[in-house]
């Protein structure tokens, strides 16, 4: 998501603006048509007295007006009284204060602010500074080279404002800038804590009737900037209530179907689809596509991303050949507008997409023909490379799979320091081509590598989380049981900070988690986990998917184990409710259940049959899923669910 943490604030006074269309840039401008409001006379100074701004689409700037005179006896007296013309001590100084001024209002690069707010630095009080030191953290958060200066004059512009527990909007904007500064210097507490203060201000400026025109451009900044440093703590389900939260106010503010909510449904439904919730993403993208279809042509580039992204929704559906439709659609127009990297991406999706309908030959040739059009040592070159193993892996080519893997991991490696998410992912992904040809400690190495990046990287915490407990379940596979514990617990607990303690994901590992334990001889941990994992399942997935049956048959198993016989029948049943439901098509299944439902009633009754094995659930694979048109959109390839 991109960072657009303030976009304007409108008059502060009652006149209502014309238009909301620069919402998303950072802007705090006053309005040079428009005469300044009248000099307060509690003010000690006219530079904090005035407050009349207004959008701006391009600067970043809060602007004021100086008094241009001040309220005088003798102004309109014609010529009867001659003005003094030595001007008192007093007057002096209120002149200088405002020729400071307008030197300050009139600069325009950085440079000349800093001379000009230097020079105000020896006629002004600090505390008659604060909203000269806004406006630069401002100036300097637009420009966004130095966070530490943004946050030094954002500090001042705090001490200055914030003297009484009375809610400002100016007191609201300085939070917010506050947030921005120390998410740039990764300080994503301190973020969260100043930019929770400024949601809690604009709350109660809203319950004290405050202008709506007034308090939404800030409070739309502050929910976006929460949104960001959300998703930066791997708070990515908690971040998700933020971006709705942005769509609402730009509902309530822009016209019906105007191309920014349009925009705006794309982003939501693309942090949907971050946290592989595709179900929920489909009507948000939905939305997008037909709004700027109808505002800016089939044609257009925006449609053309919207369509992207609807691939990949419809992959993480599982409907390949709806994706391949949309991606094919996205490839003409990107096309026809010579986005050649944007098309190369299309291209490289189009290819997964087909191998997951089976057509390997034609994504190999497809493949072979992008590798050609790259950089030697690009990241993309190297994805190329690992969807074509993939494809020939499918084909049971494995030494040429092999090779192209090879290729990826040389480019790769030299590729670490300068992009080690991407390269992070990519390791991801090749480690489950090495799994699916059984090479399961060149998976398990591969894994450790892509963690330690990624302990590296506070905002890849879901992906941590994600590479734990791939390791954790190969660990698990191979016997070495003891060792994957450790790894799925850590893995447990960074998906629920990023995803929730209901996600799918989630309710795999703890069913791991309690096979693990039955291996250990503690049933009675393993049944805890298996209740935690069939719970999670039961909500995520439904009670009658696959999965969530295994979760519930290892249950009962667990039970038995632990010798609570009842608790063991009574899972079991729910087992053979739920495979009945398939029907014909799970009719083994259906058997299988039976036979082990009067294996717990004989052993109820003091017989002794054979045990069998718990089944650990294995995080399915999936390909790295393409990135959507945005950069910024995370790759997650390790929490598909599978049918």
């Amino acid at each position: 998501m991109r960072k657009a943490p303030i976009s304007f604030l409108s008059h502060i006074s009652r006149h209502k603006p014309q238009s909301f269309a620069p919402f998303l840039s950072r802007n705090y401008i006053s309005d040079p048509s428009s005469p300044p409001p009248p000099p307060s006379a509690s003010s000690s100074s006219p530079l904090v007295s005035h407050t009349h701004l207004k959008p701006c689409a391009k600067t970043h700037v809060l602007f004021f007006k100086p008094n241009q005179f001040r309220k005088n006896p003798f102004r309109n007296m014609d010529t009867l009284v001659e003005r003094p013309t030595q001007l008192s001590s007093r007057q002096r100084k209120v002149k200088q204060k405002s020729q400071l001024e307008e030197a300050f209002e009139s600069a325009k690069t950085t440079e000349e602010m800093l001379k000009a707010f230097k020079d105000m630095e020896s006629a002004f009080d600090e505390g008659e500074l604060g909203l000269a030191s806004l406006k630069l953290g401002l100036k300097f958060d637009q420009e966004g080279e130095d966070p530490v200066k943004t946050l030094s004059f954002a500090s001042r512009a705090l001490k200055a404002l914030d003297k009484d527990d009375k809610p400002s909007l100016l007191v609201a904007m300085t939070l917010q800038l506050m947030g921005s500064a120390n998410y740039n210097l990764k300080r994503f507490n301190d973020s969260l804590g100043y930019l929770n203060r400024a949601n809690r201000l604009l709350g109660r400026l809203e319950e004290e009737g405050f202008s709506g025109e007034d308090v939404m451009p800030v409070l739309h900044a502050v929910q976006l900037e929460l949104a960001n440093v959300k998703t930066a703590m791997g708070r990515r389900e908690e971040a998700l209530g933020n971006l709705r939260k942005c769509l609402e106010i730009k509902e309530a503010t822009f016209e019906k179907d105007s191309r920014e909510l349009g925009k705006s449904h794309r982003d939501l439904a693309e942090a949907y689809a971050a946290v592989l919730n595709f179900k929920e993403a489909l009507p948000y993208c939905m939305k997008a596509l037909e709004i700027h279809k109808k505002k800016l042509g089939q044609n257009s580039v925006e449609v053309a991303h919207d369509r992207r992204l609807l691939g990949v929704i419809y992959t993480g559906l599982e409907e390949h050949k709806m994706a391949l439709e949309q991606n094919q659609l996205s490839q003409k127009v990107l096309k026809n507008w010579g986005l050649s990297s944007d098309l190369l991406r299309a291209k490289i999706d189009a290819a997964n997409m087909e191998i997951a309908l089976g057509k390997y030959d034609s994504a190999i040739e497809s493949l072979k023909g992008v590798v050609q059009e790259m950089d030697k040592d690009s990241e993309t070159r190297a994805m190329v490379f690992i969807s074509m193993a993939k494809a020939m892996c499918h084909q049971e080519k494995f030494a040429d799979s092999k090779r192209c893997l090879e290729i990826a991991c040389g480019i790769l490696d030299k590729k670490e320091t300068t992009s080690p998410v991407e390269v992070a992912e990519a390791y991801s992904e090749i480690s489950m081509q090495y799994e699916t040809m059984n090479e399961f400690e060149t998976a398990i190495s591969l894994l450790k590598r892509t963690l330690a990046m990624l302990e590296r990287l506070p905002q890849e915490q879901h992906s941590e989380g994600s590479v734990s407990a791939r390791i954790g379940w190969l660990l698990l596979l191979t016997g070495k049981v003891q060792q994957a514990i450790p790894y799925l617990e850590s893995a447990a607990e960074r998906l629920k900070e990023s995803f929730g303690s209901k996600h799918f994901g989630v309710g795999y590992i703890y069913n791991n988690l309690g096979a693990a334990y039955l291996e250990l001889d503690r049933p009675q941990s393993a049944a805890q986990m298996f209740a935690v994992a069939k719970d999670i399942m039961d909500v995520s997935l439904g009670p009658h998917h696959a999965d969530s049956i295994e979760a519930c048959q290892n249950l009962s198993k667990a039970y038995a184990a632990t010798g609570s016989y009842a608790f063991a029948i009574e899972f079991q049943q729910q087992v053979i409710d739920a495979w009945e439901s398939h029907g014909s098509s799970a009719e083994d299944e259906f058997k299988e259940a039976h036979r082990l439902l009067e294996q717990l009633k004989k052993k109820a009754q003091g017989a002794s049959p054979n045990n069998h094995p718990v089944k650990a659930l294995p995080l399915p694979h999936t390909s790295v899923s393409s990135r959507s048109s945005e950069p910024d959109i995370p790759v997650s390839q390790n929490l598909s669910s599978t049918n």
